[in-house]
């Protein structure tokens, strides 16, 4: 894929991170068909190339991180209702099987569809001015596809409430850090930095262990408890065969560790 390529959003290869801004700042990052089809290429890119340890994804402008579909473009929904898919598993890393891990800088308006970003993110940062919504039930739609995925992630009695009190109500950065959606809240302009520090920790890390172990996690939450450990063994298996550390810490340069 040639990241040059994209008209949605700006994408660029360096130090083994990908980082992908959507821009779209004039529709608040509102999400088309084409950025959609976008994202399909990016996720194959990402899970395909060697070279792409971490995805980072941010956005451009002011106001919104995404509030989600296009409303004045809409999306393309098949006629046949047999035939019809959820528009947003384009939007999805893990339905795209891609396991490289996925890195959210998020701030202003995080709305509806831009869950479906969210509810695939490995780790999650939020400047101070986020706020997080879901506006379907308010314009009379049902929200059923993104808050199922956001209820894998926080305590249902949160995800209903969003849902029920739609456009009447947003979650404040600081309550997504409480319950757990957010892992920390930083100032808006430290937001792009600390995305990629973090990023660039996990990078120097081997691939292969952390590939294996994000799957490994994920895959967990659709199996039973002891289903779920028989296959983590089996990727423990694959990923360091032979049963002993792959990295010889003396050799990696020393790095303050950081308490958060």
């Amino acid at each position: 894929m040639d990241l040059n390529s994209t008209t949605t959003v700006v994408a660029e290869l360096k130090d083994n991170v990908l980082t992908v801004t959507l821009d779209r700042p004039e529709r608040l990052n509102a999400f088309t068909d084409t950025m959609r089809a976008e994202f399909r290429r990016l996720w194959h890119f990402a899970s395909e190339t060697d070279e792409v340890h971490v995805v980072v994804l941010r956005a451009n402008g002011e106001r919104a991180f995404s509030t989600g579909v296009d409303v004045q473009e809409g999306t393309y929904l098949s006629d046949n209702v047999f035939s019809r898919r959820d528009p947003g598993v384009d939007l999805s890393p893990k339905q795209n099987n891609c396991w490289k891990p996925l890195v959210c800088a998020v701030h202003g308006m995080v709305a509806g569809g831009a869950l479906y970003w969210l509810n695939e993110a490995d780790i999650i940062v939020a400047s101070e001015d986020a706020q997080f919504f879901d506006p379907h039930t308010s314009y009379g739609m049902v929200a059923a596809l993104e808050p199922i995925g956001l209820a894998h992630r926080i305590p249902i009695g949160e995800v209903l409430r969003m849902v029920l009190l739609g456009l009447d109500e947003r979650m404040s950065a600081e309550r997504a850090r409480e319950i757990g959606f957010v892992s920390e809240v930083v100032p808006r302009e430290e937001l792009w930095d600390r995305a990629a520090h973090l990023a660039e920790r996990i990078a120097a890390k081997p691939p292969a262990a952390i590939q294996g172990s994000i799957r490994a996690i994920w895959e967990s939450k659709d199996r039973t408890r002891s289903h779920a450990l028989a296959t983590g063994m089996m990727y423990t298996d694959l990923g360091n065969p032979i049963g002993t550390s792959q990295v010889d810490r003396a050799a990696v340069p020393k790095r303050d560790y950081e308490v958060r």
